[in-house]
This record gives structure tokens, sequence and C-alpha cells, in this order.
């Protein structure tokens, strides 16, 4: 059994596609993988993602700990950035071999 912030996993590929599996959560940190990105300029990446669903992802991303989200106040509008924290730079090499791999596939098996 493995353990991650007080989250419990049979093993570390369960522990690993907890924190980036599902439809939407590799895509938003290969997109943060080029660098830091405004809430609007994620969602200009990702058309076809609703509002609500990319909210959450971006919640739950972080609150594993793999991006942070910082507000500026200082002045209207309200703006918001989101990045890799240190945690979610050890994943860049994981999400690479994926997107990787979808070039593969498509180059080779798309026919």
């Amino acid at each position: 059994m493995h353990q991650l912030k007080g989250k419990q996993y049979p093993c570390s590929t369960s522990l690993t596609m907890g924190i980036i599996g599902g439809k939407w959560k590799t895509v938003i940190l290969f997109y943060l993988i080029e660098g830091t990105l405004r809430y609007n300029e994620l969602r200009k990446k990702m058309p076809t993602v609703t509002e609500r669903t990319l909210s959450l992802q971006l919640k739950t991303l972080e609150e594993d700990g793999v991006i942070k989200r910082k507000v500026y106040t200082s002045k209207p509008p309200l703006k918001v950035e989101y990045s890799l924290t240190k945690f979610g730079e050890t994943l860049i090499p994981l999400i690479q071999s994926i997107a990787d791999w979808g070039n593969f596939a498509v180059e080779n098996y798309s026919k």
C-alpha cells in the first residue's frame, strides 16, 4: 500500500494515475511545461473543455501539490496564473513520454 498526502493507493501505478489520470490533467500539465499560463490562456489551448471541468481539474492538481496558483489582486481585473511546482516539474519526463508516444501512435498506426 502506498500513501501520499493522506490518500492511499494499492500500488505506485495507481498513485501516479490518481494524480495525473483523467482526460484533462495531462493536457493541463503538458501546456504548463512551456511555462506559467493564465486561466484564459489554458482555456484557449483546450477549447473543448468546459469551464467547470477545467476549474475542478486545476483545483485537484493544486491540492495534490503539482501546480501552484498565484492570484494578483493589486489592480482590477483579477489575474490568476498557474505554473508547475517543483514536485510538478518531476512529472515533465513522464508527460513528455506520453506526448511522444501519442505522436508515435499517430505517425505509425493512424491508418
